[in-house]
Protein backbone atom coordinates (compact mmCIF):
# COMPACT_ATOMS: atom_id res chain seq x y z
CA UNK A 1 0.00 0.00 0.00
CA UNK A 2 1.18 3.63 -0.91
CA UNK A 3 -0.14 7.12 -0.27
CA UNK A 4 -0.76 9.29 -3.04
CA UNK A 5 -0.78 13.11 -2.73
CA UNK A 6 -2.07 15.19 -5.59
CA UNK A 7 -0.81 19.10 -6.65
CA UNK A 8 -1.25 21.36 -9.25
CA UNK A 9 -4.37 21.67 -9.91
CA UNK A 10 -6.15 25.04 -11.19
CA UNK A 11 -8.19 27.32 -12.96
CA UNK A 12 -6.79 27.82 -16.48
CA UNK A 13 -8.32 29.33 -19.92
CA UNK A 14 -8.52 27.56 -22.61
CA UNK A 15 -5.88 26.63 -24.73
CA UNK A 16 -3.49 26.39 -21.61
CA UNK A 17 -1.47 23.80 -19.79
CA UNK A 18 -1.31 22.64 -16.07
CA UNK A 19 1.41 19.93 -14.59
CA UNK A 20 0.20 18.07 -12.03
CA UNK A 21 2.21 16.23 -9.50
CA UNK A 22 1.28 13.16 -7.50
CA UNK A 23 3.91 12.19 -4.50
CA UNK A 24 4.30 8.73 -3.48
CA UNK A 25 5.09 7.58 -0.29
CA UNK A 26 4.96 4.01 2.00
CA UNK A 27 6.68 1.29 -0.29
CA UNK A 28 8.48 0.31 -3.03
CA UNK A 29 7.15 0.87 -5.95
CA UNK A 30 8.44 -2.25 -8.28
CA UNK A 31 5.75 -3.62 -10.61
CA UNK A 32 3.08 -1.22 -9.69
CA UNK A 33 1.10 1.05 -12.21
CA UNK A 34 0.48 4.70 -11.70
CA UNK A 35 -2.60 6.03 -13.07
CA UNK A 36 -4.28 9.36 -13.62
CA UNK A 37 -8.43 9.41 -13.74
CA UNK A 38 -10.63 12.09 -13.85
CA UNK A 39 -14.15 13.08 -12.90
CA UNK A 40 -16.44 15.20 -13.45
CA UNK A 41 -19.96 16.30 -11.85
CA UNK A 42 -22.56 13.60 -12.75
CA UNK A 43 -19.67 11.44 -14.68
CA UNK A 44 -18.46 8.19 -13.57
CA UNK A 45 -14.68 8.52 -12.98
CA UNK A 46 -12.60 8.34 -16.22
CA UNK A 47 -8.90 7.07 -17.41
CA UNK A 48 -6.80 9.36 -18.75
CA UNK A 49 -3.10 7.73 -18.25
CA UNK A 50 -1.11 5.31 -17.12
CA UNK A 51 2.71 4.27 -16.68
CA UNK A 52 4.24 1.34 -15.67
CA UNK A 53 6.76 2.15 -12.98
CA UNK A 54 9.63 -0.05 -13.22
CA UNK A 55 9.36 -0.37 -17.76
CA UNK A 56 7.90 3.14 -18.18
CA UNK A 57 5.43 2.19 -20.44
CA UNK A 58 2.33 4.42 -21.51
CA UNK A 59 -1.44 4.13 -21.66
CA UNK A 60 -3.70 7.15 -22.81
CA UNK A 61 -7.13 7.64 -23.11
CA UNK A 62 -7.55 8.38 -27.02
CA UNK A 63 -9.07 11.96 -26.28
CA UNK A 64 -5.75 12.69 -24.35
CA UNK A 65 -3.36 10.76 -26.25
CA UNK A 66 -1.04 14.23 -27.97
CA UNK A 67 -1.94 16.57 -25.53
CA UNK A 68 -1.42 14.58 -22.11
CA UNK A 69 2.03 13.14 -21.35
CA UNK A 70 2.27 11.27 -18.26
CA UNK A 71 6.20 10.70 -16.57
CA UNK A 72 7.60 9.50 -13.73
CA UNK A 73 11.19 11.28 -10.99
CA UNK A 74 12.09 8.42 -9.83
CA UNK A 75 14.70 9.79 -7.13
CA UNK A 76 11.62 12.24 -6.16
CA UNK A 77 9.02 9.14 -6.40
CA UNK A 78 6.66 11.52 -7.88
CA UNK A 79 4.36 10.80 -10.77
CA UNK A 80 3.28 13.97 -13.37
CA UNK A 81 0.61 14.44 -15.85
CA UNK A 82 1.57 17.36 -17.70
CA UNK A 83 -1.79 18.93 -19.98
CA UNK A 84 -1.48 21.05 -22.61
CA UNK A 85 -3.91 22.10 -24.91
CA UNK A 86 -6.96 21.98 -22.23
CA UNK A 87 -10.70 22.98 -23.22
CA UNK A 88 -13.82 23.33 -20.75
CA UNK A 89 -14.73 19.95 -21.08
CA UNK A 90 -11.17 18.39 -19.15
CA UNK A 91 -12.71 20.19 -16.01
CA UNK A 92 -12.77 17.78 -13.78
CA UNK A 93 -11.60 16.53 -10.33
CA UNK A 94 -8.12 14.67 -11.39
CA UNK A 95 -6.86 11.43 -9.30
CA UNK A 96 -3.64 9.95 -8.61
CA UNK A 97 -3.29 5.82 -8.19
CA UNK A 98 -1.36 3.07 -7.89
CA UNK A 99 -1.84 -0.51 -8.08
CA UNK A 100 0.29 -3.56 -8.12
CA UNK A 101 1.08 -4.70 -12.00
CA UNK A 102 -0.74 -8.42 -11.61
CA UNK A 103 -1.66 -8.65 -15.02
CA UNK A 104 -5.13 -9.18 -14.58
CA UNK A 105 -6.71 -5.37 -15.46
CA UNK A 106 -6.09 -3.55 -18.21
CA UNK A 107 -4.41 0.29 -17.64
CA UNK A 108 -7.39 1.80 -17.83
CA UNK A 109 -9.47 -0.53 -15.21
CA UNK A 110 -10.00 1.74 -12.28
CA UNK A 111 -10.21 -2.05 -10.65
CA UNK A 112 -6.40 -2.22 -11.88
CA UNK A 113 -5.53 0.50 -8.79
CA UNK A 114 -6.02 -0.02 -5.12
CA UNK A 115 -4.34 2.93 -3.58
CA UNK A 116 -6.02 6.60 -4.60
CA UNK A 117 -5.19 10.27 -3.79
CA UNK A 118 -7.00 12.84 -2.60
CA UNK A 119 -7.83 14.36 -5.85
CA UNK A 120 -7.10 17.98 -7.19
CA UNK A 121 -9.31 20.16 -9.19
CA UNK A 122 -8.72 21.37 -12.63
CA UNK A 123 -11.32 24.26 -13.52
CA UNK A 124 -10.49 25.28 -17.68
CA UNK A 125 -12.66 28.58 -18.49
CA UNK A 126 -13.67 29.14 -22.15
Amino acid sequence: QVQLVESGGGLVQAGGSLKLSCAVSGGSLSNYRMGWFRQAPGNEREFVAALDWSRGNTYYANSMRGRFTISRDGAEKTVYLQMNGLNPEDTAVYYCAAGWNNGVYVAKAVQAYSDWGQGTQVTVSS
